[in-house]
């Protein structure tokens, strides 16, 4: 009930706005498009989806932190002070997956482990792979992979911010030319008006037969019950209008006034561009449409995803050096394995490598989808693409035809309306007359949409192109 409420006070709105257009408030089509884009939930949501992707990137940088720790400990029992700690430790891992260590441990006590060393020490490490994650690691996978992610995101979002524009101006348009068809009626059931009134009397002198004054009636009515079907028409497109209006605050848009099209159909730009947009269309290089581009930055994910995988393959040999002084004595740094020092090697391979084999042969097999999922995509652009310059330039050239064809419909009406006042006519023929003209005046307003939608279709899809 609410909801119909709210239709039929939409309704009374135009309806008395139409009547009183002095309290109406106009909106040109730049307007229109200019609150979509700053305003509209989903240009915002798609706005957001980047900055996400942006923190990824800050995320997997996260892993090349330096980490600093401490600790702190004492075992006491029965009086006797097993052990007394103090830790400090900074650890800076690197691009290149070398992992560098720094410490200084104090350590006291009357239980130590016979390895363990007395008072306070100070501790140099480093840490090489020489096999798995020496050349590539999960590390430096993850921040590129992040990087690449952005750039797909922000192709993504591109294309659905588009996507979002286009069904918005093609709305927009779809409202003006229902706005136009109803004034075409409009002005129909006036002028008919006039006729009737002059029909009766002209009847009433005696100089026309009463059959006119029925035949005047009959197109009057005809042309009230378009009008009103033209009327209603504007108001659902009003409606659908309203639903890409948006407050700053996120608030929806509600008519407390009544809005009209500033701009008309022929006044539209794209009349004049259209051959242009057709040119720079056709020179733009494709692959750097954003829908082509999503499809690249995946497969540079995927790419990234089975460099890993490969290391896999190769045994993980690692190569561990400390180097170690004892506090208030002097280093003696060289030679490295002399004194005051502790290496490891540490060494495992997979036998059957079936993980390994296994989410390799995947990673390749995702690759392979991708460049099919490209190959089906820059297809469906061509296609795109040649379709709606088709119908633009098919369009273009009906309007004119129409253009003329609606010349030649008036022609013959004032040609019709001359013969009637010379009485060598009819009023059926001056309505037949009448009903042809506003017919090709419809067609021509809905032929000049069509134009205007497959020029919007192309020119946001150029609008995908990079810069």
């Amino acid at each position: 009930m609410k909801s119909r409420n709210k239709v039929i006070f939409l309704f009374a709105l135009l309806f008395c706005g139409i009547l009183s257009a002095q309290d109406s408030l106009k909106m040109s089509a730049k307007e229109f498009i200019s609150i979509v884009k700053n305003y509209h939930p989903l240009a915002l949501k798609y706005q957001l989806q980047n900055k996400i992707a942006a923190s990824e990137i800050t995320s997997a940088r996260g892993n090349f932190d330096p980490v600093l720790g401490g600790k702190l400990g004492e075992k006491n029992i029965d009086g006797i002070q097993y052990y007394r700690q103090r830790n400090i430790e900074l650890g800076i891992p690197t691009w290149y997956g070398i992992d560098l260590t720094a410490s200084y441990n104090y350590l006291d006590g009357e239980k130590l482990n016979n390895s363990d060393t007395k008072g306070g020490l100070y501790q140099f490490g480093i840490t090489v792979p020489l096999a798995k994650n020496l050349l590539y690691d999960k590390r430096r996978a993850m921040l590129e992979q992040a990087k690449y992610a952005l750039k797909m995101t922000e192709a993504e979002q591109t294309v659905l911010t588009n996507d979002l524009l286009l069904e918005a101006e093609n709305t927009y348009w779809e409202w003006v030319k229902n706005f136009e068809i109803y004034q075409l009626q409009r002005s129909a059931v006036l002028i008919n008006e006039q006729r009737l009134e002059l029909t009766k009397k002209t009847f009433n002198f005696g100089e026309r037969p009463a059959i006119d004054t029925i035949e005047a009636a009959s197109q009057l009515q005809s042309f009230r019950l378009q009008e009103r079907d033209a009327f209603l028409n504007f108001v659902k497109s009003t409606q659908d209008l309203q639903l890409f209006l948006w407050k700053d605050n996120r608030e929806f848009y509600d008519l407390t006034a009544m809005i009209y099209p500033s701009d008309r159909i022929n006044s539209s730009e794209a009349f004049s561009n259209f051959e242009m947009l057709i040119q720079q269309v056709e020179n733009q290089n494709l692959n750097n449409h954003f829908s082509l581009q999503y499809y690249f930055q995946k497969q540079n994910i995927l790419e990234s995803e089975r460099r890993l995988k490969w290391q896999s393959f190769l045994p993980k040999l690692d190569f561990t050096y400390n180097f170690f002084n004892k506090e208030n004595y002097r280093a003696d740094y060289l030679p490295l394995f002399d004194n005051n020092f502790q290496y490891g090697l540490k060494l495992e391979i997979p036998v059957f490598q079936r993980e390994a084999r296994a989410n390799y042969q995947i990673a390749k097999l995702k690759i392979e989808q991708n460049t099919l999922d490209t190959q089906v995509k820059r297809r469906e652009l061509e296609t795109k693409i040649l379709t709606y310059k088709n119908e633009v330039i098919n369009y273009h050239s009906q309007i004119d035809i129409a253009k003329d064809n609606l010349t030649n419909y008036q022609r013959l009406l004032q040609a019709e309306e001359i013969r009637y006042n010379n009485g060598e006519s009819s009023l059926f023929l001056i309505n037949s007359r009448e009903n042809k003209m506003i017919d090709a005046q419809e067609k021509f307003i809905l032929l000049n949409n069509k134009f205007l939608k497959s020029y919007n279709k192309l020119k946001w899809m150029k609008e995908n192109f990079l810069k």
